[in-house]
């Protein structure tokens, strides 16, 4: 089993065609086929309790995850208990009573019935680290009605490809940085070519570029010298989120016994304090505006603080919630992209020739200019479906019962969909297991002369590939993601030749709630003439 905490982490990745089930997928109709299934199942009266269901007992998961390291594997847990027990079983483990659900259709079937308030998993530790301090909910916490009223005020900005258009200047700038690190890291090196480490350098990258949104400053992530609040706001984030994991497995009444709740409030302490700092200084700065009769001019933080439409509590939690989901989906998805172009020089050099074509010279690209790149997107695409930034993501159904695949659920049953099963499965996609950008590829797409893509490799299931999510619920910060990652990458393709250092092992992804990489990933840059 894949624990459904998870969901603690937004997945932040590449957004499903806003298309219905008939187009996307012959044979099938959105918001139809659920109706219809429940129309013919309870006029049979076959409906199962979830009790049928098949799934492991208490002491085969003990030993699944603990004897034969599965724990670090959850992800390949997934395949192994669908092999075991078909597309959906139950699963018990601490806390959770999980229903899991490891096939396209399905996951299907859960989405169309999760309501107009859909959650992806309770967090009551988080709420009672809120009600302990007195703080607005948030993102995360806030449920029904009142969720919906705060997604509503952050979507605009976020989501409308019109308005993510103005953050393209300020991302640009943080690429420009991480070049400039990636020039300095590799000079510096003994065969001054390999950058080691680089998921700590882009993970800094990650936070810089959410941040200079966000926050509207410049945090300094990737300078030589990183100033001291920067590296406690960082790592604020990691504490917060690893102890986050841990809270959640113990009951209450160990918090008295054990240390981690006493850490995990103070981690929150620590990065609740440093985003009001940023947040109130930036609101000082748009009140010293205002004041000289000039317009209140700024980005992502001066739109809520401007709009009225959360309050100042509420504004302090939703960045500081909006930070710990904007970092891991860039930072991880550079590093295995990399990764992949560094060992498949094919592929690298089908993307440099359709950066280069479409902005020669190195001149640096437009979102227009992104528009015109298909592989580059295809190349991110086949990334996340290898790795999802959150192999399994979690589907609390609170407001009805819900009926998958002939068993009937009560209200509040917690599904975990099975993404990273779903994405590595044969019948979706051709050679699962290879890295094939050219599988996102049309059939009109073309990439500077380059072969078109074969229509048959386009097929597959619109429910098998939402490393965002989808619907209602779908990452906010989706856009934000993409657009990073591409000028990130169509910019380290135009300056460097990627190589593997040499030696260097394969890297498995392992599973720490993300799936990361199981071994540093050290790469060589090699400057292009």
């Amino acid at each position: 089993m894949s624990f459904p905490v998870a969901a603690a982490r937004s997945p932040r990745l590449s957004a499903l065609c806003a298309r219905s089930l008939s187009e996307a997928w012959p044979g099938t109709s959105a918001g139809v086929s659920v109706r219809n299934l429940n129309i013919q199942t309870t006029a049979t009266g076959k409906l199962k309790s979830k009790d049928e269901l098949p799934g492991p007992s208490f002491s085969t998961t003990l030993y699944w995850l603990f004897v034969k390291g599965y724990a670090e594997n959850s992800h390949l847990l997934q395949g192994l208990q669908k092999s075991l027990y078909g597309p959906i079983w139950r699963s018990r483990f601490g806390p959770f009573d999980v229903i899991n659900v490891a096939s396209a259709e399905l996951i299907a079937q859960v989405i169309q019935q999760e309501g107009r308030y859909p959650v992806r998993a309770e967090l009551p530790h988080w709420k009672e680290y809120r009600d302990l301090r007195g703080q607005a909910y948030g993102l995360h916490v806030d449920t029904g009605p009142e969720w919906h009223r705060i997604r509503s005020a952050l979507n605009p900005k976020m989501l409308k490809q019109r308005e993510v258009l103005g953050y393209a200047p300020i991302i640009n700038q943080v690429v420009g940085d991480l070049l400039q690190r990636i020039e300095l890291l590799h000079s510096r090196s003994q065969d001054r070519a390999t950058v080691s480490n680089l998921p700590a350098e882009l993970y800094k990258f990650g936070f810089e570029g959410i941040s200079s949104i966000l926050f509207e400053t410049r945090l300094g992530c990737l300078q030589e010298e990183i100033p001291q609040q920067t590296l406690c706001f960082i790592a604020a984030v990691n504490n917060m989120l690893t102890l986050s994991d841990m809270v959640i497995l113990f009951p209450r009444w160990t918090r008295s016994i054990l240390p981690f709740w006493r850490r995990f409030v103070q981690a929150w302490d620590e990065l609740y304090d440093i985003a009001k700092v940023l947040i109130d200084r930036r609101m000082a700065e748009i009140e010293a505006q205002v004041h000289r009769g000039e317009p209140a001019e700024g980005m992502y933080l001066t739109y809520l603080l401007s709009s009225d439409k959360l309050s100042r509590a509420e504004v302090y939690i939703t960045i500081t919630e909006l930070l710990l989901g904007g970092v891991d989906t860039t930072s991880n998805t550079l590093s295995w992209t990399l990764y992949h172009l560094a060992r498949d020089p094919r592929v690298q050099d089908r993307l440099y020739r359709e950066v280069n074509s479409v902005c020669p010279d190195r001149r640096v690209p437009t979102t227009d200019d992104l528009s015109r790149m298909p592989y580059l997107k295809a190349v991110v695409k086949e990334t996340l479906r290898l790795y999802p930034v959150v192999p399994g993501n979690g589907r609390f159904v609170s407001e009805n019962e819900v009926i998958v695949d002939n068993y009937l659920f009560p209200k509040k049953t917690l599904f975990h969909l099975c993404h990273y099963t779903v994405c590595h499965d044969e019948a979706q996609f051709v050679h699962a297991q290879r890295f094939m950008p050219e599988r996102w590829l049309r059939a009109e797409d073309t990439d500077s002369g380059c072969s078109k893509a074969s229509p048959g490799f386009y097929q597959h299931h619109p429910y098998s590939f939402i490393p965002f999510g989808v619907g209602v619920r779908a990452c906010v910060g989706k856009r934000v993601a993409e657009m990073e990652m591409h000028f990130a990458l169509s910019r380290l393709m135009q300056h460097y030749e990627v190589q593997p250092e040499d030696g260097a092992p394969t890297v498995e992804p392992k599973t720490r709630i993300l799936l990361i990489p199981s071994k540093p990933i050290n790469l060589r840059f090699l400057p292009r003439g």
